[in-house]
């Protein structure tokens, strides 16, 4: 198993949720509230000047367990979805389930 971590500006969101809900491999997902801090700032043209004061923008966080062999298709998906281009990464999942 592996969790597909992304971050994307705001904006996305909504597109970035309504496509996980329609992907079959996406059992089910977390989106967190996040503000991005980096270099990528400067050219980032979602940014308000609020933002460019500040120095972070704000941004969503979406993990997602998924089956291995599932995680390159979900990222071809989700490519046309997220308009700033986000950030993703992966990583190894040891164990999952319920706490009940």
């Amino acid at each position: 198993m592996k969790c597909l971590t992304i971050t994307a500006h705001t904006d996305d969101q909504q597109d970035l949720t309504n496509a996980l809900n329609t992907m079959k491999q996406a059992q089910g997902f977390s989106i967190s509230h996040i503000e991005g801090h980096g270099i990528e700032l400067e050219q980032d043209a979602f940014l308000s000047a609020r933002d460019k004061v500040v120095g972070s923008a704000p941004r969503v966080r979406a993990d997602i367990i998924l089956q291995d062999s599932d995680v390159d298709a979900v990222l071809d998906a989700l490519r046309s979805t997220v308009n700033d281009g986000g950030y993703y990464w992966v990583t190894a999942v040891e164990q999952e389930g319920h706490l009940s």
